[in-house]
């Protein structure tokens, strides 16, 4: 098996195991299993834990920034587009294994103890902000709300991890509104 398709396999395994269980919950022996991928080869390729859930979350941090883009783009209309936003949470939290933010599970799991996961979450939250300021800015809002949709959103994937609830994207989709329409 060449490094590519190795490299691939493991990732998949490990975002699938990380993700549902947890990081600390998951070994390097069960991410061998679930991959089909040699000990050795897996320690050759992430030579510690911490190299695999490092890259495990900045994969993961790609398509999720593509997949909501991909979706707030649809729409033509500016403020619409950051209302899709929470229609795209909405969407998220409802897919079969949702189990909260990769990203504030695995800064809840490691984020004391681990400098790389720490970065890796936090890149990721100001990646998100970042594209909230820039839908703000084209939408001609005072450049405060981005952080005050951020707000939203960011209680809505926690809640909605924790209690299980996909509509706390509706509710924070609703602030939100009422946010937009009032900041003109």
């Amino acid at each position: 098996m060449d490094s590519a398709t190795a490299r691939k396999q493991a990732l998949d395994a490990a975002e699938e195991l990380f993700y549902s269980r947890g990081v600390q919950a998951v070994g390097m022996d069960a991410i061998r299993t679930a991959s089909g991928v040699s000990l050795k080869r897996l320690y050759q390729l992430f030579p510690n834990k911490e190299q695999l859930v490092d890259a495990y979350l900045e994969r993961r941090d790609l398509r999720w920034r593509e997949a909501l883009a991909s979706h707030v783009e649809r729409s033509a209309d500016p403020r619409e587009r950051i209302l899709a936003v929470f229609d795209w949470l909405y969407a998220w939290f409802r897919e079969p294994g949702f189990r909260g933010c990769a990203w504030i599970n695995g800064y809840g799991e490691l984020g004391t103890t681990s400098p790389a996961v720490a970065a890796r979450a936090r890149a990721h939250k100001q990646a998100f902000k970042d594209y909230l300021t820039g839908l703000v800015g084209d939408a001609g809002l005072p450049a405060d709300t981005a952080e005050h949709l951020r707000l939203l959103a960011e209680g809505a994937m926690a809640t909605a991890g924790i209690t299980g609830d996909p509509h706390a994207a509706l509710h924070a989709r609703q602030a939100a509104a009422r946010l937009v329409a009032g900041r003109e």
